[in-house]
């Protein structure tokens, strides 16, 4: 992967290359390893939130605004722990979700702290954190900007539903991204990937998790409770696809180079990172088709026995400030979580930053958030197969 440039952090949405770690614990149980599910009695610690005025956050790298005269300096942050008294130890640790699974899941299988208040992990691995019980129960009366502002389309998914353990931090679109200039036309639609004058010149993306809900979108389907069968579909509708050479590659977020270098006329894409391709190639767009696009999150999440609970709670609520969400939504141009933030960036003295507040990218308007949904998540029952199926195909 190449470095991360300044507001484009690096995939969050990353290649699914194993069954997936949920699916190897679950099958550790009877070979002489504690059961990974946590019962929620066991999952709460004494909180020293009132002596001890500080908690430890892991979180992705350029995921958080920062001081343009000193990168050291998180402005949001500072201005936390001005309020509440509480300093903040933020570690950029997280590079890819399987990864830090693999790094916590020893201490929470086994009863034990973490050494973490708080993380940011994608939905779909907040969903095995869930379903393990591996993550406390949010007190929504320590949070009432959360209860007041948090997005409508983000409050309830299929893996937490009510978001009782979860928060959204910063959300994203996935779409189709293309270069106006050098196609010569629109895409408005899933299946225009398949076009005669993109042959060759098409990217997916290779994860299973990542692609699989902006295609089966394609067909109509609703992605809130789609079936195997619908999965399946779209297998073989890749895979011909694939024999035809319509598809160059699969790939991570290096679609990014290819749509850049003109090698790639249309790609699946992440909508914060074509805010960033258009700052130097105004010819490439974002499209949600018609059909829909995938809206989705990394959130934020409480481990069991974290020794700062109240503090990672308040900190969770300040970030749902809208004046505080405006100035993160300013600085990472991802989707903003906290719709009422638009207006303060609308009423920003500085134009540059007032005409975030009209990006339908980091705001969508009304039109295209008719056309967004968040995916059900694929269940561990489900995942060996699935993931068979297309790790072949992408050649994972």
């Amino acid at each position: 992967m190449a470095p991360p440039t300044k507001n484009s952090p690096p995939s969050r949405r990353t290649v699914l290359r194993t069954l997936g770690a949920g699916t190897v614990l679950g099958g550790l149980a009877g070979c002489g390893v504690p059961a990974a599910y946590v019962p929620p009695a066991e999952r709460s610690a004494a909180d020293h939130s009132a002596t001890d005025k500080r908690l430890t956050w892991s979180n992705w790298p350029l995921y958080i605004d920062t001081d343009e005269a000193d990168e050291s300096r998180r402005p949001t942050l500072e201005a936390f722990r001005r309020r509440t008294g509480i300093s903040v130890e933020y570690v950029e640790e997280i590079n890819d979700n399987d990864e830090f699974f693999g790094k916590l899941s020893p201490a929470l299988m086994n009863r034990r702290r973490t050494g973490r208040d708080l993380v940011v992990v994608s939905d779909w691995m907040c969903a095995r954190f869930v379903r393990l019980g591996w993550v406390q129960e949010m007190d929504r009366a320590r949070q009432p900007n959360v209860t007041k502002y948090l997005d409508p389309l983000l409050r309830s998914p299929a893996f937490d539903p009510g978001r009782r353990f979860t928060v959204p931090w910063q959300s994203g679109i996935t779409g189709i991204a293309y270069n106006r200039r050098r196609l010569g036309r629109e895409i408005r639609r899933v299946s225009e990937l398949w076009a005669g004058d993109l042959k060759g010149r098409v990217t997916l993306l290779s994860g299973l998790d990542e692609a699989f809900a902006l295609l089966m979108q394609g067909n109509g389907v609703d992605i809130t409770r789609w079936a195997t069968d619908d999965f399946h579909t779209v297998c073989d509708q890749v895979e011909r696809q694939v024999r035809r050479g319509q598809i160059r590659r699969f790939t991570g977020n290096d679609y990014i180079k290819d749509l850049s270098s003109g090698d790639v006329l249309a790609c699946q894409a992440y909508s914060g990172d074509v805010i960033q391709l258009q700052a130097d190639d105004p010819d490439i767009r974002f499209v949600v088709p018609e059909e829909g696009a995938e809206l989705w999150s990394e959130s934020l999440m409480i481990p069991n026995l974290a020794r700062h609970k109240t503090n990672a709670e308040r900190l969770v609520d300040h970030y749902y400030e809208p004046e505080v969400a405006a100035e993160l939504a300013a600085w990472v141009n991802y989707v903003c979580p906290v719709p009422a933030a638009r207006e303060v960036l609308a009423s920003a003295k500085d134009q540059e930053r007032a005409a975030l507040a009209e990006d339908p990218l980091i705001f969508p308007d009304a039109a295209m958030r008719e056309r967004l949904a968040v995916a059900r998540d694929i269940t561990p029952g489900e995942r060996a197969v699935l993931a068979d199926r297309w790790n072949a195909i992408a050649g994972l």
